[in-house]
């Protein structure tokens, strides 16, 4: 088909539907019923500790440092790929790689086990699906300023994370029925004869609720094959109309392999002379760790901080929780497209990190499902909006350039080396303390220097360019 032109509706639509696409790995895969799946392997076990690598972990810890390796590994390989995928000129087959990849690791965690025989193959699954995410994104959100203009970049990142969450909801909608009605799907929940003519009614409804445990257990797993084929046939339709790219021509040489890491020693030399970009680069690069942090150990910290009662309601109010978030997220972030339209992007950053560090003091007290729930909601209002306006507002300060996939390999490699960062910190406050609520009260010390940092950016670029 023909390339469509830049700032086109069916264009700028097409591009937002892969957070539809995608956005469910995020709800199931990292924030919801994975993180109650990993903990549920635990259930048995009074100390949550699992041996792994040649040492022994606790539970939390282990699967936070395998997340911060992955970031590690996709800002290392981000650049390199980005500069081969600028010089043949079709970053799409890099998109499609990563989502492939991302959909197949989703698919495997249907295996996952915490056996010491097969633990080390189950982290390999985990690793896949996150990469293959974030993987994706370094080349999703380079095409920004490729099919947008200027004026239209705040609205259509708001959209696509908006359509995310609304495409998210719905497969997290059906996934929730799955594991709280099991019968409703197919579900073997009966329990043996014997125990039904001979046991009490106690041992009766024990039997009943082991038999429904166990089928709540099965459609998790299979909850992980939805993602896997959601993401992979929702992408199409974005991969079908998204340009391919312009080639340079020529064979893929070591020089062409590296050029990636020398285009980004090019980006940090023109961040030199950008002073409004360099000083944003950095607020966001120390804000993001921990709003990227806390989304991704929200789960963990609400299942083993949090006083649930039983496994059903933990499994319920966990589930709940995460998709009020949701559905308060894009509320969220259209009220932070309001808000920036109005009083600047800048400003409106600063308003949501202090939120954010109002909200780090919350959960250190928070311990019912009450104050959980309430302080889910309010992270919702404000997490969609950090996002979009973050991604928005990089994209406006780029100066005037067609090489737009090395500007955003920057973005994400400061984006990937702050959650590294971040998550190591939270887990080796977690491992040595033996307590999440100190490692997320910690991180009230990233958002205060982001505010600090965001107020040193440059109203405009012409004042950048005299300080």
């Amino acid at each position: 088909m023909n390339e469509l032109k830049k700032g086109s509706e069916k264009l700028l639509n097409a591009w937002a539907f892969y957070d539809w696409a995608n956005s469910v790995y995020t709800l199931t895969i990292a924030s919801s019923i994975f993180p109650i799946f990993y903990s549920a392997l635990f259930v048995s076990q009074v100390d949550k500790m699992v041996p792994a690598f040649g040492m022994v972990f606790k539970s939390t810890a282990l699967i936070t440092y395998v997340t911060a390796f992955t970031f590690l590994i996709v800002a290392i390989t981000s650049p390199i790929l980005s500069g081969i995928a600028d010089y043949v000129g079709n970053k799409k087959n890099f998109m499609k790689f990563f989502c492939y990849l991302g959909s197949a690791g989703c698919i495997g965690l249907y295996w996952f086990d915490i056996h010491p025989d097969r633990i080390h193959i189950s982290l390999l699954f985990y690793f896949m699906g996150l990469i293959g995410y974030w993987g994706s994104l370094v080349f999703y959100n380079s095409y920004l300023p490729d099919i947008a203009f200027p004026e239209q970049q705040d609205s259509i990142s708001a959209k696509g994370f908006s359509m995310g969450y609304f495409g998210s909801v719905l497969l997290l909608i059906l996934n929730l029925a799955m594991v709280m009605k099991p019968n409703w799907f197919g579900f073997d929940i009966s329990i043996s004869q014997t125990i039904t003519e001979t046991g009490t009614d106690a041992q009766i409804a024990e039997a009943l609720k082991e038999a429904k445990n166990s089928a709540s257990f099965e459609a998790m797993k299979i909850s992980f094959i939805t993602v896997g084929l959601w993401w992979v046939l929702f992408s199409q339709y974005t991969f079908y109309i998204l340009p391919k790219g312009v080639s340079k021509g020529g064979k893929v040489t070591k020089n062409v392999v590296f050029n990636g890491l020398k285009e980004l020693k090019q980006v940090w030399i023109e961040l030199k002379q950008n002073l409004r970009l360099k000083r944003y680069l950095l607020a966001f690069f120390v804000f993001s760790m921990a709003v990227q942090t806390i989304m991704l150990v929200a789960v963990y910290f609400g299942e083993e901080e949090i006083a649930w009662g039983d496994s059903e309601a933990k499994t319920l109010g966990l589930i709940l929780s995460i998709l009020m978030i949701q559905l308060v997220a894009i509320l969220g972030a259209f009220l932070t497209s309001r808000a920036s339209s109005k009083f600047g992007n800048i400003k409106t950053l600063i308003a949501i990190n202090i939120f954010w560090v109002a909200l780090c003091f919350y959960a250190f007290f928070m311990e019912t499902p009450v104050q959980f729930y309430i302080g889910a909601s309010f992270v919702g209002l404000v997490m969609g909006g950090v996002q979009s306006l973050a991604r928005s507002t990089y994209s406006k300060f780029l100066p005037e350039t067609e090489d737009t996939t090395s500007y955003f390999s920057f973005y994400d490699v400061a984006e990937k080396i702050g959650i590294v960062i971040g998550m190591g910190i939270f887990a080796t406050i977690d491992q040595v303390t033996g307590s999440m609520r100190n490692a997320i009260l910690f991180l009230v010390v990233f958002f205060v220097a982001g505010i600090v940092l965001l107020f040193r950016v440059p109203k405009d670029a012409i004042s950048s360019i005299n300080e």
